[in-house]
Formats: structure tokens, C-alpha cells, sequence
């Protein structure tokens, strides 16, 4: 039965986050979280970031924090930094490796794996995966400038899924953001003092 296909999201953060903001749209995890239970039997929901380790406050803590309450597996390292030939301060975060083990791990329990990256670096893991017999889907974009996907990743996998096809299932709703900021506001239309504590 396809509706019981075992399924699991590997998803490349700072590759999504970027793929969205290029074609001006958030995600909404808990709604791209439903959409995927409604395609199969869900196993895990994997979530990889890089994280600056001593930064008092970072942007991205937020929504490591919800994702990591809301059902995901959140997988992060510290990024590391270093000084290039130039002279100029480098962050580097990179997490393609914590992936690709999690992926091939995984691939022995699971139907189909929807890796959300365009990184053409992955083109051996999905091969090494399908090889498994596991169906691999990549989301990411062609509709960019240029592409965010790259060709011979796209080409390697079973199936290409435009991330501007899942926007209106899994993008948060632009109305959503103001309302939520007013809701925040002291004296703003809706105050509601217990409003993000999701």
C-alpha cells in the first residue's frame, strides 16, 4: 500500500532557508511536517543545522528550539571558524556528512527518503541509497536564477519536486507573520501576552 510507504525527510537547513527566501516564502514546519504524514507512514523528520557556538543570541535558536518539541530530529554542530588566505574571518558550518550517515543508517527501515537540498554533493548519497533499493525525491528549485538544484543532482534522483509546488501546502501564510507581531505588541490589536509560546 503507498499510503504506508515508509518515508523520512532529511532536511538540509540553511539549503531550504535559502531556496525559500529565493522564491519569498517561510516555511512552515508544522504544516510541511502534516503534509509529508499524509504522503506515507512518516518515520523520522531529520533537520541539520550549523550553529555559532558562543553568539549570545542567534536568529535561528527559536526555531531549533520548536522544531526540536514539534517532532523533528534536530542535528546540529558548532561552526567552526578560520582566517582564508586573504585575511578575511570565515564562519563554516557544513553538515552534509552528519546527513549522509543518518541516510544511509536509515535507508535499511525506510520506503522513500525526500531529501530537501539542492547540493549537487549528494548526487552519491542518493545513488548509494537508491542502490538499497530506496526511492529518493529531492525538493529544492529550478524556477531561480540560477537554479538552486544542481543538474546532476536532480538528474540522480527519482523524482524532482519544485519546492514552488509545495508553497501553497507548506509556506506560512504571509498574514500570519504580521498578525502574530501585533499579537506581540503590547497595546496592539490582539495582544495576547501568551501569543509564540507554541
Amino acid at each position: 500500500m503507498a499510503d504506508q510507504e515508509r518515508i523520512a525527510l532529511f532536511i538540509d537547513g540553511a539549503n531550504l532557508y535559502a531556496t525559500a527566501k529565493s522564491l519569498g516564502f517561510d516555511i512552515d514546519y508544522k504544516r510541511l511536517l502534516k503534509e509529508f504524514q499524509s504522503r506515507g507512514k512518516l518515520i523520522r523528520a531529520f533537520y541539520y543545522t550549523a550553529l555559532i557556538e558562543d553568539q549570545e543570541y542567534s536568529s535561528i535558536r527559536p526555531l531549533i528550539d520548536w522544531l526540536d518539541y514539534n517532532g523533528f530530529a534536530v542535528v546540529t554542530k558548532p561552526t567552526k571558524e578560520f582566517v582564508d588566505a586573504l585575511g578575511r574571518r570565515k564562519v563554516k558550518g557544513n553538515m552534509d556528512i552528519e546527513l549522509a550517515v543518518d541516510a544511509m543508517e536509515m535507508a535499511d527501515h525506510l520506503d522513500h527518503i525526500v531529501l530537501f537540498s539542492g547540493d549537487g554533493d549528494f548526487r552519491s548519497l542518493v545513488e548509494a541509497v537508491q542502490r538499497k533499493g530506496v526511492r529518493v525525491s529531492v525538493v529544492s528549485t529550478n524556477t531561480t536564477q540560477p537554479a538552486m538544484i544542481a543538474d546532476e543532482l536532480r538528474r540522480q534522483a527519482d523524482e524532482f519536486i519544485d519546492l514552488v509546488s509545495l508553497a501553497s501546502k507548506i509556506g506560512r501564510d504571509p498574514g500570519e507573520r504580521v498578525q502574530r507581531y501585533q499579537n506581540r505588541v503590547p497595546g496592539g490589536p490582539g495582544f495576547d501576552p501568551a501569543d509564540g509560546q507554541e
